[in-house]
């Protein structure tokens, strides 16, 4: 009895997986379904709410799974489909510290679930004996028809006589095979197949002893080792390890603070834009700042992996520590500043979004270093916290529709800001009514910004607005076939925009 009950969420989730989304794309079918699948596990209580890592997670599944419909942007559909990993592996394990253990957890149950499916699926009770034990009878014939088969069909190819006694049958076995395979639907198998496979990998969910256990065991409280030299005396390795990094963080310190300060004339309060193309100035700086910033956590991590931690005359060290941690987030500011008059001048673009993500996530990084070194924590403690800080930023940030902002922002800013066609062109289906711009204002746009360099692959007014068109019809005959089981907010927002009568 308790392998039906075991079996019977599986085969109703693989049939209702199948029914919503076969030929559908994303839209209210993914919250549908998951609206289902939230309530049996409530009503069956296999969601757990203990810890504030299983309300952080399902709150953000949650919130991301309404985004799809509402935001329906390809970013949140990747934080969503990350949180529902992250999900399956607590409720594998309700009591992981670690998100990164709780990944690691769903990862492995894919593949393991699919195994305790056929294991469960085997011991079924039918009739007092194991599903199993059908198979295994019907594999008995199965098998030796599929060799009689084959030697048959050797015996047609190779024997003229034993071909026109048999040909009839052989055209009849053929014949069925064929029917088979042209009346199997490919689609229909394809869908049933991942359908089958996602709800094994969520009813058929278990924890894994090396995984959990190296969560349960793992330290965030650094532990001082002593060191003992070989005649009894304490090593005085301690006391050079210690003296080099207060050497090196000094010499880094003073060299950080001169380049702080040249950013504070030439960013902060110098910058003059002539009509130069920024992108040298941003691009090639903010990697290289970036790159420096994450270099100076590997630094102060490599100094405070180990007793020195522990050492009494450490207050200059950390000291030192503070300023080069606290140095470093002024200098992710000033990357920051340098991204400001980036998007001034040059406007809204993934990347320059993307970099004021990292540079939130950076500074909160360098205040958790500043945390493991005043309270002795352990790397495990900072993995830890800055990927749930990464979490938590990547569910905030999808929740806003970026694409839209995008459009919106960039037009609006017209004359100002560098208007680039030909990134605009391509942005997504829902931005249309915000993209949709007379050819006048078109012209009137490319005539604002003759100050700014040209760029080579840039469209001409003429070249956007075909396109824009273009796209404008397939979009809305597009719509008019779409299911309710694909509608989502944005899209039908602009269908709506778009029919209506633009005025003159």
């Amino acid at each position: 009895m308790k392998n039906k009950v075991t079996l019977f969420p599986v085969l109703f989730s693989t049939l209702l997986m199948s029914w919503l989304f076969y030929l559908e794309t994303m839209g209210l079918n993914l919250l549908i379904y998951e609206a289902i699948l939230l309530a049996w596990l409530f009503f069956t209580k296999q969601i757990p709410l203990e810890t504030r890592v299983q309300k952080i997670v399902l709150s953000g599944f949650v919130v991301t799974g309404i985004a799809t419909v509402f935001i329906h942007s390809t970013f949140s559909y990747v934080v969503h489909y990350l949180l529902f990993i992250l999900q399956v592996g607590l409720w594998s394990y309700p009591l992981f510290r670690s998100l990164l253990h709780a990944g690691a957890q769903a990862f492995l149950n894919f593949f393991v679930a699919q195994w305790n499916f056929g294991r469960n699926l085997f011991n079924l009770q039918l009739r007092g004996k194991d599903f199993g034990y059908y198979l295994r009878k019907a594999g008995i014939l199965v098998i030796p028809l599929i060799v009689v088969l084959v030697f048959f069909s050797i015996y047609r190819t190779s024997n003229p006589l034993f071909d026109k006694w048999f040909g009839d049958t052989g055209k009849w076995i053929a014949q069925a095979i064929e029917n088979f395979f042209n009346y199997l639907d490919t689609p229909v198998f394809v869908t049933l197949f991942w359908s089958f496979v996602f709800s094994n990998f969520i009813f058929f969910r278990k924890s894994t002893a090396f995984i959990t256990d190296d969560d349960i065991q793992a330290r965030e409280d650094a532990i001082r080792k002593r060191r003992i030299g070989i005649l009894g005396f304490k090593t005085t390795s301690l006391k050079n390890e210690y003296k080099a990094a207060v050497f090196m963080l000094a010499a880094l310190n003073l060299l950080l603070l001169v380049m702080n300060f040249s950013d504070i004339r030439l960013v902060w309060f110098g910058f003059d834009w002539e009509g130069q193309y920024l992108k040298q100035f941003v691009h090639e700086g903010t990697y290289l700042l970036i790159y420096s910033i994450l270099i100076s956590i590997g630094i102060v991590l490599y100094f405070f992996r180990g007793n020195l931690n522990f050492y009494k005359k450490n207050k200059l060290l950390k000291k030192l520590s503070y300023v080069w941690l606290a140095q470093n987030a002024f200098l992710a500011v000033s990357v920051g500043m340098r991204n400001y008059w980036y998007i001034t001048y040059y406007a809204l673009a993934y990347k320059r979004i993307g970099v004021l993500l990292f540079l939130i996530l950076t500074i909160y990084g360098l205040y958790s270093v500043y945390r493991k070194i005043s309270k002795h924590k352990t790397a495990r403690y900072l993995f830890r916290v800055n990927f749930q800080s990464l979490l938590i930023l990547l569910t905030l940030s999808s929740l806003i529709d970026w694409d839209t902002a995008i459009a919106r922002y960039n037009f609006s800013h017209a004359g100002k800001s560098f208007v680039h066609f030909s990134f605009l062109v391509d942005l997504s289906d829902k931005t249309l009514p915000y993209l949709d711009k007379s050819l006048p204002v078109l012209k009137q746009i490319q005539e604002s910004q003759k100050d700014f360099p040209s760029e080579k692959h840039n469209l001409r007014p003429e070249e956007y607005y075909d396109q824009i068109q273009k796209r404008k019809i397939n979009f809305l005959e597009e719509w008019e076939t779409k299911s309710l089981l694909e509608w989502n907010w944005p899209e039908y927002k602009a269908a709506v925009m778009l029919k209506k009568p633009q005025s003159p």
